[in-house]
């Protein structure tokens, strides 16, 4: 019975509150932050929960007062409002109850890099992140650039930022992969259509306590950061660059002038990397199952074309194409393409779970 199965979200949802008000919970901050963790994880099973609780009960009382003189009629119109929304809740309680990505109401690190295609790759990377920037701010979410690598076209060779707000990475998680735009670059002098592609990758921010790293392991050097000219670009030896050793990946930040924030920055940004690899280690071990849960998928693979002489942007997973490529990249409209892929990754939950 449903309402057995929700009561269960509701008890556990109380006993939380019980667990963060006792003193020895109060000493811990990995233990609050777990906590906390799990309760925001089921506070909209738990709202839902109490709607249907009272739905049930009111359509109980409802179906009594149906032969009252006085009140039978209000009862009636209040009994047809209330026997709507019942199975439309059930509906939103499915969905809700759907194995969920631990890390869906983590901040983001985004990661664009240019890839096949030279310039025009980086002038898209440029354009992309102007469009993620654009709909962040239409979410009400709030961005903080970490780093930056400009090319000599204008665009950059990558951009690392960091996205900040509700469900940030339930959203987001479905751009990480290769992003190919085709278009005619301004230096073509034939009118060519030429093709380029860039990477995106969507990492969720870690806190300190879910991953600690060894001073041994970390070679840091300082450098003066590069650019192209003009008078932002910092001319001290302020640019850090960490390699964590035993896996050997490397992050470098240079926006900063001091060399204290870069060098925080990008132990953010590597801590966050490491933890990302552990979790795609660990989808890999869980197999196939996992991947469809987290919905992150492969990589390396193409989800998206962006095909500017035609207008049409492409995602390749669900078979989309929309003709409003202007005003998608120009006003950040990606709701159009990520509430679909979400809609049908839920739909695929479902069909896994027997739903």
């Amino acid at each position: 019975m449903l309402q057995n199965k929700l009561q269960k979200f509701i008890d556990r949802f109380n006993e939380i509150n019980d667990l963060l008000i006792l003193p020895d919970t109060l000493k811990d901050i990995k233990k609050i932050t777990e906590l906390s963790r799990e309760q925001s994880g089921i506070k909209k099973v738990v709202e839902a929960a109490h709607e249907y609780n009272q739905i049930i009960e009111d359509i109980e009382e409802n179906k009594m007062l149906l032969g009252d003189e006085e009140l039978g009629e209000l009862a009636k119109e209040e009994l047809k409002e209330l026997e709507k929304r019942k199975p439309e809740l059930e509906d939103e309680i499915k969905i809700l109850l759907l194995p969920t990505d631990p890390n869906d109401n983590k901040n983001i690190y985004v990661e664009l890099r240019a890839g096949a295609g030279g310039d025009e790759a980086g002038l898209f990377v440029a354009d992309l992140f102007r469009t993620y920037i654009k709909y962040a701010e239409n979410q009400g979410w709030k961005t903080e650039i970490m780093n930056s690598s400009e090319s000599e076209a204008g665009g950059y060779k990558e951009m690392v930022f960091l996205v900040k707000g509700e469900s940030v990475y339930s959203k987001m998680k479905f751009e990480s992969g290769v992003h190919r735009v085709q278009r005619v670059p301004a230096t073509e002098t034939q009118g060519r259509v030429h093709t380029s592609a860039i990477t995106v990758a969507i990492i969720p921010e870690v806190d300190d306590v879910e991953i600690e790293i060894k001073a041994e392991d970390l070679k840091i050097d300082t450098m003066r950061a590069s650019g192209c000219g003009g008078q932002s670009v910092n001319t001290t030896d302020s640019a850090i660059r960490i390699t964590h050793l035993p896996t050997g990946l490397v992050v470098t930040n240079q926006d900063q002038k001091s060399q204290h924030k870069n060098r925080d920055k990008a132990m953010k940004v590597l801590k966050a990397r490491l933890y990302d690899l552990q979790e795609q280690e660990r989808m890999e071990k869980e197999g196939a199952d996992r991947k469809a849960q987290v919905g992150s998928g492969d990589r390396s693979a193409r989800i998206r074309t962006y095909n500017y002489p035609q207008g049409r942007i492409s995602d390749h997973r669900i078979n989309l194409t929309l003709y409003r490529l202007d005003a998608i990249m120009n006003d950040g409209l990606l709701d159009e393409i990520i509430d679909p892929l979400i809609a049908d990754h839920q739909a695929k939950l479902m069909e896994m779970a027997g739903v």
